[in-house]
């Protein structure tokens, strides 16, 4: 790390490698309304399932190449070749459930662009349009999933979304900046 670096304060999580500092510092938290970056996180998320977002991070630009930069209707349209083809890519991660649901979410976002116009319309109501704002000091008081994750979670599985269990999904939140959990301490902390 430089000296600059070393005095910011961060969250605990986002130290130690460059790769998750600058996804803290420019990306973490960040109120996302743009559909295609919405379905990347989305899909990016449900792909950590199991792992460290560093892992997911290191992979991300191979996702961007690999899915088509996350057009949606392009991995909408993926065929079982393309799946194949994507499962023996070692440049990202090679799980049959999870690239499937990759495709099946991306079938499932643009119904839900149908009905409200856009993705964003349809996932900022559960916080009501704006980010919530947490005060939490120590990083243990961060939650892995709340109420608002849970029916998230629960109406996009009645949508037929996959990969979108009620952790997920409150990762998803912290990650597109519907909910602010930057510690206190932390530089990106703002009330």
């Amino acid at each position: 790390m430089n000296k600059k670096s070393d005095a910011i304060q961060r969250c605990t999580w986002a130290t130690g490698d460059a790769l998750n500092m600058d996804y803290h510092d420019t990306e973490w938290g960040v109120p996302v309304y743009d559909d295609r970056l919405l379905f990347e996180f989305l899909i990016l998320e449900g792909m950590q399932a199991g792992l460290s977002w560093l892992t997911i991070l290191k992979k991300r630009d191979n996702y961007r190449q690999c899915f088509d930069h996350f057009q949606i209707e392009k991995v909408a349209r993926y065929n079982q070749r393309k799946i194949e083809q994507l499962l023996n890519n070692p440049g990202i991660i090679r799980n049959k459930l999870k690239i499937q649901a990759a495709v099946q979410n991306a079938k499932m976002f643009l119904q839900v662009q149908k009905e409200f116009g856009q993705f964003s319309n349809y996932i900022w109501r559960f916080v009501g349009g704006r980010p919530l704002q947490n005060h939490w000091e120590n990083p243990r008081q961060v939650p892995v999933k709340t109420p608002i994750s849970d029916a998230m979670s629960k109406d996009l599985k009645k949508r037929g979304f996959k990969f979108v269990g009620s952790t997920i999904c409150y990762a998803f939140m912290q990650a597109v900046g519907m909910v602010n959990d930057h510690t206190t301490h932390c530089f990106r902390f703002r009330i």
